[in-house]
């Protein structure tokens, strides 16, 4: 359940509450503007597993790089691995050149 705070303590003590929300409790808070339920503010660890939780298919593909050592690849590497793959592929397609 969330707790309910003003839209002026939210405000004012924004920082505090985004530790909160974000901390080991995953503390929900509902805001209030004058008396009226406005906003939810919660942490994004809590709205992703709650709210908007991984598809299987994306779950089952993390899981699978994990397995391989392949999750954790830079940006460099990724780089050099469409290169490569694009090189290879431009040889394989290419047009044989004719004799004169």
């Amino acid at each position: 359940m969330p707790k309910a705070i003003t839209a002026l303590t939210a405000r004012t003590q924004f920082g505090q509450i985004m530790r909160r929300a974000s901390g080991q409790k995953q503390e929900r808070f509902l805001v209030e503007k004058r008396g009226e339920p406005a906003v939810i503010i919660l942490g994004v660890e809590d709205f992703f597993r709650t709210l908007a939780p991984e598809p299987e298919v994306l779950a089952a593909i993390r899981a699978e790089a994990k397995r391989n050592k392949t999750g954790e690849l830079s940006m460099e590497s990724i780089d050099r691995e469409i290169a490569a793959y694009r090189k290879e592929r431009s040889l394989k397609y290419a047009a044989p050149k004719r004799r004169s």
